[in-house]
């Protein structure tokens, strides 16, 4: 049935109703789309769309009273594409990764066609007949055009991904580190784990993917997933070791046990050989491309064969022919693996290189060889070579070991797993140099497992060879050396063996003296290696900072950048980044980022996170008497932050980090000062709105830091209705737990200004707010400081002055949240929620409806309503934000107790207005009901002025009841006549007019 024909139909709903859903579905569909990980910003792209359309359909669902053709046609396309999109949510949150990845063409497609639909529709609701400014109307307008131009393509990694397969598919490449890389790639592109036992789960879901392409009947697809599986399987992800030594073994026995003579098809009628890349002429006839090439290019216009002319335009690639040469040479191949073994076992040297000579050549040949080497159980038999007495055996083998773990972790592991393998090449380290080189390069390649690396540094005098290694004279074996022990210092066990063979001496003795190219090895080795805080503080204080700070002010680019490397690795140790600064580092880093700051080298990342590291460090001063400060001067400060302007993503981000440490630095305000006096606040709600996210997520954090406290006025000029509907914006879709936090902090710290908060209103704020406040009792130091900020900014909304926002505010649910954050919530959440609680109760007393009277005869009427407690009429939560229908009254009682006493003074307010004006008698039976009482005189004795004075007024006037001033007066007596003595003078004078009306004083005594 047609959209129309429903929306008039008698028993359906109205069109507004439609609109109603539409709107529902819509933030449903917004906020899922934040949480698909397979094309984020595509969807992340949608979801703004989605949410700037919203305000519109309710404004226009709010106004609109009429129905027209054109309104059907927009209800039919809304309807339609917002189940289009969550369709897609689902599919893109549920199904594969790899499969997502392999689809995203046809994904961004489908967001870019119902972007463009949802457009198409926006254009047809009837927005002339509404009283809209033409603001509104010129936005409503730009959204229109925008979501028209909108185009969602495929990321670059991803088309790359595409391309690769693609090739791999028609050039049919089994190469084996061509299937890793390629995985890999897709993992980091889908944002899967690299672990082997990850992969491999994607791998068999994926392949799961051709079962439902069968079902759904969808042929296409089907052949697409099997030749992408059979692309990716040769990958070591895609099936474990057992699986293919099973599938290899399986094949090679079909194979028989001698070689195959080609067949007399597979040579080449020209060259007399078996070809390679055999192409089909004219003719009919087959030769090799590179010979047939050749022909025609000397000027031949015949055939070879049959002396027919040929057409030099046509050489068609003769795949059959080709794939059984390939099949040929692979079944041969695998015979002759099969066979050599044996030969390496021969008492003759001289057949023992030949054969190693052999193997060698096919492991270099091609990657498929080496793995048959591998699963022929080579490994074994070559490490027991590296134990010969014959040096070329020796050497031999360390090449062929070395190629055959180049690229894969399966054979690291099983040449570490051979008996004395890592002795062997250890033992081979202190051998002549040649045969050092072939060690330290096997050992090199088997560190980058993590399984292998380990047990290399515990070989006894591995290290100590190293360290010897690292400062000789061939280049080439210092470099891989030096490599392979930064490999192996990921182990505290490491460093300490790498200490007792006094590496640290020698790598600060060669930085000082050595030549340049062994001086770039150590600084290298400095910049990589992951260094324990210990040794980080030892190599400040065997002095490698003067030499590094030489090589950053006096040498050339590559070397400055390696240095700043290696200084921001150390200097993230705190009291390094202290030692750093008082020996004028930071003059020299300033003056690199300045002077490099158009060079495209990394140069000035380095040097801005090393500041960053600096600026940290002046966070953790402690009580220093004299704290150290990052920057000298104003001028310094002003520049440093003018250059977020000039920079890419990794240096802005770092800039922002660099003033965020000073903002909680003992240099805080003057660093505050300067940055609003920079026009900081306005640069920063600029960046609010910048697509990358780490830039995003740290001028949010600076930010905040800026608002809160700063200067109202700076803050008003820069803050507008956008940039708060950014925030929001943030709220709602950001993942970072701490930019969610302090977007919420802005908002919160943010100017008691009406328009501000009307702004926030119109925005949609307080729904955004309301929905952090469930989550107040996860125990988590960011969810707590996310929770205090939402409560701190609902108390915007909650101001006596303006009773329509607090309506606004107790529809939204917010008072019974309020209540249950005075149990749940930190001290902070406690104080702004008490501090609302007083304002809604400020406003109770005129909102309180006065009790029906009573009509007719009263002997046969209901009997009379009972009227509230405190205000005497009758009230809700919701129309009068009376507090004790809210059961509000006991959860601040408790939060009398709290040791913040902020979040007292906050809670005795908002019990104080219980016995404002006439409602003394009413409100004082509340508290006296509630044990609120004693907690308010154990405040007399406070150490916080503000809540003495206010325990004293509120006990003045509860003391003006004899019940309570017979009950707790007694009680009080002692900490009066102390405030007698000991406060101000106003409190000494009103302790005396309380003790006064306990009869403890007279009325003339002298302390009035």
């Amino acid at each position: 049935m047609a959209l129309d024909v429903i929306i008039n139909s008698a028993s359906s709903l109205p069109a507004s109703d439609f609109l109603t859903q539409i709107v529902e579905d819509m933030i449903e569909v917004a906020y899922a789309a934040n949480n698909v990980l397979i094309k984020k910003e595509s969807f992340k792209e949608l979801s703004i769309y989605l949410e700037r359309i919203v305000p519109i359909l309710k404004e226009f669902n709010k106004k609109y009273m009429g129905h027209s053709e054109s309104l059907n046609n927009a209800i039919e396309i809304l309807n339609r594409e917002v189940k289009t999109a969550k369709q897609l949510i689902m599919e893109c949150t549920e199904r594969n990764k790899v499969y997502l990845l392999m689809n995203c063409r046809t994904i961004v497609k489908r967001l870019e066609d119902t972007t463009r639909e949802i457009s198409r529709a926006l254009d047809l609701l009837p927005l002339a007949s509404l009283d809209l400014s033409s603001g509104i109307i010129d936005e409503i307008a730009k959204l229109r055009d925008s979501m028209q131009r909108a185009e969602f393509k495929a990321a670059i990694a991803e088309e790359e991904i595409l391309e690769k397969i693609e090739s791999g598919i028609q050039e049919r490449n089994v190469d084996r580190s061509y299937a890793n890389n390629l995985l890999a790639q897709i993992a980091e592109a889908v944002g899967m784990s690299t672990e082997r036992a990850a992969l491999k789960k994607e791998f068999e879901d994926f392949r799961n993917e051709i079962e439902n392409a069968q079902l759904r009947k969808d042929q296409a697809e089907a052949i697409q997933m099997a030749q992408i599986i059979a692309l990716l399987e040769r990958a070591d992800a895609a099936s474990s070791p057992e699986e293919k030594e099973m599938k290899y073994f399986t094949k090679r026995k079909s194979l028989g046990s001698q070689p195959l003579e080609p067949l007399q098809s597979f040579y080449c009628p020209i060259t007399r050989d078996v070809m390679v890349d055999p192409v089909e002429t004219s003719s009919g006839q087959t030769f090799e491309r590179s010979a047939i090439e050749k022909w025609l290019a000397d000027g031949n216009k015949l055939c070879p064969l049959t002396m027919t002319p040929l057409s030099t335009s046509i050489l068609r690639p003769n795949k059959t022919l080709r794939q059984s040469i390939e099949e040929w040479k692979d079944r041969n191949t695998m015979i002759t693996i099969a066979s050599m073994k044996p030969r390496l076992k021969s008492e003759e040297d001289e057949e023992v290189l030949n054969c190693l000579e052999q193997l060698e050549d096919l492991c270099a040949e091609r990657d498929q060889h080496r793995e048959w080497v591998i699963l022929e159980n080579y490994i074994p038999v070559l490490v027991q070579l590296l134990g010969e007495k014959n040096r070329d055996i020796r050497n031999r083998a360390l090449v062929i070991l070395y190629i055959l773990a180049k690229d894969s972790d399966d054979a690291k592991e099983r040449v570490a797993n051979a008996d004395n393998a890592i002795e062997f090449i250890v033992r081979s380290l202190g051998r002549r140099i040649g045969e050092g080189k072939l060690a330290v390069a096997l050992l090199l390649e088997l560190s980058k497992c993590s399984l292998v690396r380990d047990y290399i540094g515990k070989v006894q005098g591995c290290i100590l060879l190293l360290v010897t290694m690292s400062g000789s004279d061939d280049s080439q074996a210092a470099t891989d050396a030096q490599e392979l022990l930064e490999n192996l210092a990921f182990s505290d066990q490491n460093i300490i063996r790498m200490a007792k063979a006094n590496y640290f001496k020698h790598l600060l003795q060669h930085l000082s003296t050595g030549p340049e190219d062994v001086k770039m090895i150590m600084v290298s080795t400095l910049a990589e290696m992951e260094l324990t805080d210990h040794n980080k503080a030892s190599l400040f204080e065997g002095g490698v900072l003067s030499p590094l700070l030489h090589l950053v002010s006096d040498s050339d680019l590559e070397m400055k950048k390696v240095a700043i490397k290696a200084l921001r690795n150390l200097s993230s140790l705190p009291a390094n980044g202290l030692q750093m600064i008082r020996e004028g580092a930071v003059r020299a880093l300033l003056d690199l980022l300045v002077r490099h700051i158009s060079s495209s080298s990394g140069l000035r990342e380095h040097v801005a996170a090393t500041l960053m590291h600096l600026a940290e460090s002046t966070v953790s001063q402690g009580s220093n008497p004299t704290p150290i400060s990052l920057l000298e001067s104003d001028e310094d400060a002003l520049m440093l932050f003018s250059l977020i302007s000039w920079t890419g993503p990794d240096v802005q981000q770092n800039i922002l980090r660099i003033f965020y440490a000073l903002c909680q630095s003992p240099s805080a305000s003057n660093i505050k000062t300067k940055l609003t006096e920079c026009s900081a606040v306005q640069v920063l709600a600029q960046l609010c709105e910048q697509e990358n996210q780490n830039v995003r997520a740290n001028a949010v954090k600076l930010f905040c830091c800026l608002v809160e406290g700063g200067d109202e006025a700076t803050i008003l000029e820069h803050v507008g209705q956008k940039c708060l509907e950014t925030l929001l914006r943030i709220i709602q879709s950001s993942t970072d737990m701490v930019e969610i936090a302090s977007a919420m902090g802005i908002i919160s710290n943010l100017p008691e200004n009406s328009q501000v908060t009307q702004w926030l209103l119109n925005a949609g704020a307080l729904p955004v707010i309301v929905r952090i406040l469930p989550n107040s009792k996860q125990i988590d130091p960011h969810n707590n400081w996310l929770v205090e900020n939402a409560v701190g900014a609902i108390s915007r909304f909650t101001v006596p002055t303006n009773l329509e926002w607090q309506k606004k505010a107790a529809e939204a649910g917010v008072i019974p949240m309020l209540v249950q954050l005075l149990d749940f919530g930190t001290s902070l959440t406690k104080k702004y929620s008490a501090i609302s609680l007083t304002h809604f109760s400020e406003s109770s007393p005129r909102l309180s409806q006065p009790i029906p009277k009573h009509k007719g005869f009263w002997c046969f009427s209901v009997p009379p309503e009972t009227g509230c407690r405190i205000h005497g009429g009758v009230c809700t939560v919701e129309s009068s934000f009376c507090l004790v229908e809210a059961d509000a009254i006991r959860p601040l009682v408790r939060v009398l107790e709290d040791p913040d006493p902020r979040a007292c003074e906050a809670s005795l307010d908002a019990l104080l207005t219980l016995i404002d004006a006439e409602r003394l008698q009413s409100g004082g039976k509340v508290l006296a009901e509630t044990n609120a009482i004693p907690s308010i005189i154990k405040f007399l004795s406070s150490s916080t002025v503000t809540l003495q004075e206010k325990a004293l007024n509120a006990l003045e006037r509860i003391f003006r009841l004899p019940e309570f001033k017979q009950k707790y007066g007694p009680c009080a007596q002692m900490p009066l006549v102390d405030l007698t003595q000991r406060g101000n003078s106003n409190m000494k004078s009103l302790s005396a007019r309380i003790l006064a009306h306990l009869n403890v004083l007279h009325d003339q005594s002298s302390y009035f």
